[in-house]
């Protein structure tokens, strides 16, 4: 305990931030556990076993490019779920700058399922098998914890494309892979102003 408050003193409060949302991140993506976000809760209900360790991609043992491609596919179906259900269920407002915050998560939601449709096709391309979606609980009660809850999945995000990016052999899907993880960045930037979490 004594070490960890003598790095919040030396950090920058930006960068402290940073590391417990990513410690946060991996108890979140653990198949049956639940996490509290703010008063949100998230639970897993089934998955595969790529989506225990979205945050530690560097730990996976991916044997070729289609894993890592399923193990990116395995997150674009989480979020994509999570979107396609929840967008419609609450009010969200208008962001800081005075925009409908609908209108960008429901952005973020197509974008979601175009990233599902173009990994999925790539995957059957190179003669693999695309994994499914799998059932979710997010536990989101209203527009806050909804908006906390996406924000932890696009933060997430970052980090496994990150993660699992060096893994990839061939260029080609690298550069698409980038694209991909730009795209999540934006989500994320977005979320996290909307959260506080900047």
């Amino acid at each position: 305990m004594r070490e960890k408050n003598e790095l919040r003193q030396r950090v920058s409060p930006a960068l402290v931030s940073l590391a417990d949302r990513r410690s946060t991140r991996r108890a979140l993506l653990g198949a049956g556990v639940k996490l509290g976000l703010g008063g949100a809760a998230i639970a897993v209900i089934s998955g595969s076993p790529a989506l225990r360790q979205f945050a530690m991609a560097q730990t996976m043992d991916f044997k070729n490019d289609v894993d890592v491609l399923n193990y990116a596919l395995t997150l674009e179906h989480l979020e994509y779920a999570f979107y396609r259900d929840g967008v419609g269920k609450f009010q969200f407002g208008n962001d800081p700058f005075g925009n409908p915050i609908v209108t960008y998560l429901e952005a973020i939601r197509d974008h979601e399922g175009a990233h599902v449709e173009t990994l999925t096709k790539v995957i059957t391309d190179l003669g693999g098998k695309p994994v499914k979606e799998a059932t979710y609980d997010f536990g989101y009660t209203d527009a806050q914890s909804f908006l906390k809850v996406a924000a932890a999945l696009e933060n997430t995000g970052v980090m496994a494309y990150d993660g699992a990016g060096k893994f990839i052999e061939n260029p080609d899907l690298l550069t698409a892979a980038g694209g991909i993880v730009a795209v999540e960045a934006r989500h994320a930037a977005y979320l996290n102003l909307l959260t506080g979490e900047i």
